[in-house]
């Protein structure tokens, strides 16, 4: 080997964020003029720059390369120890190739971003907000929640009250909130909320937001109540006061009809008249036909059995929404259990999976139904389980505009016992970016909170292995 090299020093430290600089001598041990082409592998390659990237030595002498290190104040400068290394590669002898290490300690940083989603939240009897924590430093965040208000109007419910965030993760907990009393009659009341979130070392942080609660009956319905409570107070205080005498004369009528009817006691019956003929025998009265009985002949009968409602479907819940909010994003879907087992359209943020308690996840999906709005036009497929094998990828569908259902997973036919269930699935979007959160049946866990840009990009769902299938989901739409 003709090159001599030295790393100083060899190990060294730097805060994310800022720069450090080490310093890489180089000596020509050969007896040949050689250009040498400096490169930085490894982990810390995007972050590294070597100045200068050729060095051209005469034999015995020696240079000096600086390497400049920038790992961003983000969560993939990864804290503590990471090794280093730069290729060497001479011009006259490329297969001599020298390839010198080094140690760079990064130093940990924690920060953290919390929000409610949504910020507003409305209810009669209790509000659903849910608060999302995202890990934006280079180590594991732990952080427990708490929550107050003015006046101390609400009661808090918080599902966990406490969690540890990998770096770069995001973390959702469920809140709860119960107004300690209840309107029942009149206009909706904001009460303003917090919920602190508690990081180790520092000050808490609060993320506000507000609660709207709605009266048990709306003011108009109340007014509407009590005119008719008036008025049928009213009316029967008026029966009372003037009620009719009715009477009969039905009595006086059958007694004159009896006594114009009743023979007089002086008159005396006559014989009868023999007949001079056999008298006929009155015509048979016409029996009533068949026809006549069932109305065979007449108009059919309408049928009285009650109609089904209409079944809501994704896309009637997508489109009931984009008239109330038509300058925002909208996706809304509803899942199916078992054969025919559908669930009520879940928009937004809301989980589709939660069985009526509104706190533990049901059964595994066996079909999804998606529908979007503001999102131009959605495609997907499903991956379901296979217990012969590894899961098997349904047909991915055409993309479906707009405002239209979307149908994936197994059809559910008659002479299936059980359809298969979900392992994952992947959906696409023509504008903006779709999230998902997804909770897996037989762990009881929630998955990453993960977006995925535009099509060609697509947003991959669940797992590619039997033995957890999805039974809760919620797809989140963005700008």
């Amino acid at each position: 080997m003709s090159l001599w090299t030295s790393l100083e020093p060899a190990s060294a430290t730097v805060e994310p964020g800022s720069s450090t600089r080490v310093r890489l001598r180089v000596r020509n041990t050969g007896d040949v003029v050689d250009e040498y082409r400096f490169e930085p592998v490894g982990d810390l390659a995007p972050w590294t720059v070597a100045e200068p990237a050729v060095l051209r030595l005469y034999p015995g002498t020696t240079g000096t390369v600086e390497l400049t290190f920038s790992p961003p104040r983000t969560p993939d400068a990864t804290a503590g120890p990471n090794p280093y290394a730069v290729r060497i590669t001479p011009t006259e002898h490329p297969d001599a190739v020298t390839v010198p290490e080094g140690n760079l300690t990064i130093l940990p940083f924690t920060e953290m971003r919390a929000e409610l989603v949504p910020p507003t939240v409305a209810g009669r009897f209790r509000g659903r907000p849910r608060l999302a924590v995202d890990n934006l430093g280079n180590t594991k965040l732990t952080t427990s929640m708490s929550g107050e208000d003015n006046g101390d109007q609400l009661s808090y419910e918080i599902r966990p009250g406490n969690a540890q965030i990998e770096p770069g993760r995001a973390h959702f907990v469920d809140l709860t909130l119960r107004p300690k009393r209840i309107i029942w009659f009149g206009s909706k009341e904001q009460h303003p909320f917090k919920v602190s979130v508690q990081r180790a070392g520092v000050p808490p942080e609060a993320v506000d937001g507000t609660y709207v609660q709605r009266g048990f009956l709306p003011r108009w319905l109340a007014t509407f109540l009590g005119i008719l409570l008036a008025l049928v107070l009213a009316f029967v205080m008026f029966w009372f006061a003037h009620k009719p005498n009715v009477t009969t004369r039905a009595e006086e009528q059958m007694e004159q009809v009896g006594s114009s009817l009743a023979p007089s006691p002086s008159a005396q019956p006559s014989l009868p008249a023999q007949p001079s003929a056999p008298a006929e025998s009155p015509a048979a009265q016409p029996q009533p036909s068949q026809s006549q009985n069932d109305g065979g002949g007449g108009k059919p009968k309408e049928s009285t059995a009650p109609k089904k409602p209409p079944v809501e479907t994704a896309a009637t819940a997508v489109r009931r929404l984009a008239t109330q909010k038509p300058d925002k994003k909208h996706m809304c879907m509803r899942i199916r259990i078992g054969k025919d087992h559908w669930s009520k359209p879940n928009c937004e943020d809301n989980f589709a999976g939660i069985n009526a308690d509104g706190k533990t996840f049901g059964e595994p999906f066996t079909a999804i139904n998606i529908a979007s709005y503001g999102m131009n036009g959605i495609s997907a497929a499903a991956l379901v389980n296979n217990p012969g094998g590894k899961p098997v990828w349904r047909p991915t569908t055409k993309v479906i505009p707009d405002g239209s259902d979307l149908y994936i997973g197994d059809p559910g036919g008659k002479d299936d016992l059980q359809p298969p269930t979900f392992a994952g699935m992947k959906v696409t979007v023509g504008t903006g970016q779709v999230c998902h959160i997804v909770h897996f049946h037989h762990t009881n866990s929630l998955g990453d909170y993960i977006c995925a840009k535009p099509r060609p990009e697509y947003l991959f769902i669940g797992i590619t292995s039997n033995g957890n299938p999805l039974d809760g989901l919620a797809l989140l739409p963005r700008d």
